[in-house]
């Protein structure tokens, strides 16, 4: 990276735009986001079974963008996932199932959210021991990273970089199982490919990937003095 992207726009100001399909597309992005650290925090804090879980989080989206309750985040009191977050709360402890599925029209899902692949995930982790903040933090910094990665696996695939991936995904992302990701020479006889290509494809995926998380950030910010504390906290990177 040769320093911060600078063209995104924050869809947490374009959420409040009059236009209305910039609004739309801004909301889009934030439940993109946002959706899995929601409904992992439902499941997992209030203690939801599934079903709830997906009628809640589904009822709060719906609900935010009908009444634009996040529209009114100020980013002087606090970061937009904490606002988020204390909204969901307040949804959670008003909402009864039941009046919510009438309101809807009887159950019918408002959004096409993968909850059996996120009911999933939660098996291979847990919430014990994490404070409320805690815990969407980590879930939503698990999201935004899951997105980058889907993102630059789109790309490898469309410049047929597979091999690019395969080696990115092996040393940084998978587990290891004693703890320490291999050699570069061992993954270059696992892969059959030169140690040098191991090493200019962990550079050009590292790059691409850090790349995609700031264009996320820039996004999901309100401003340039938030956007690098965030990028600062995330990736370690300093502001140049």
């Amino acid at each position: 990276m040769s320093g911060f992207p600078t063209t995104r726009r924050s869809v947490l100001l374009a959420a409040r735009s009059d236009d209305d399909g910039e609004r739309r597309r801004a909301y889009g992005a934030i439940v993109a986001v946002y959706w899995k650290p929601a409904y992992a925090y439902v499941r997992w804090h209030w203690k939801r079974p599934p079903e709830d879980a997906r009628d809640l989080v589904q009822g709060f989206f719906a609900a935010a963008y009908e009444k634009g309750f996040l529209e009114r985040y100020d980013p002087a009191r606090a970061r937009f996932r904490t606002w988020l977050r204390v909204c969901l709360d307040g949804h959670v402890s008003n909402h009864r199932q039941a009046e919510s599925r009438a309101k809807r029209g009887g159950g019918e899902p408002l959004l096409s959210l993968d909850f059996e692949g996120a009911e999933a995930g939660l098996a291979d982790r847990s919430a014990s021991g994490l404070d409320p903040e805690a815990l969407f933090e980590r879930e939503w910094v698990r999201s935004l990273f899951e997105d980058a990665i889907a993102a630059l696996r789109a790309r490898c695939e469309a410049e047929d970089k597979t091999a690019h991936l395969r080696v990115f995904m092996r040393y940084d992302i998978e587990d290891h199982p004693q703890g320490q990701a291999p050699s570069y020479a061992d993954l270059a006889r696992e892969l059959d490919l030169p140690v040098t290509q191991i090493t200019n494809h962990l550079h050009w995926t590292r790059r691409v990937f850090r790349g995609l998380v700031l264009d996320r950030l820039r996004e999901l910010t309100v401003d340039e003095a938030e956007f690098r504390s965030e990028a600062r906290r995330l990736l370690g990177r300093e502001t140049p």
